[in-house]
């Protein structure tokens, strides 16, 4: 193997892995926070339309 398939190989490697672990970060991470975020502002949202009704 020469020096140029080499570092290629890990190049490749180098992104395939930051590619994994951003993939695990965003799906424990991101994904939820901003998902119970939203439904946490929707919820107080028609708590407040609620109490401005009476």
């Amino acid at each position: 193997m020469e020096i140029e398939q080499f570092s290629g190989f890990l190049i490749f490697l180098s992104v395939l892995t930051m590619g994994f672990w951003l993939m695990i970060f965003l799906l424990t991470f991101v994904i939820p926070y901003w998902v119970l975020g939203s439904a946490f502002e929707e919820w107080k949202l028609k708590r407040a339309a609620k109490k401005n009704k009476k």
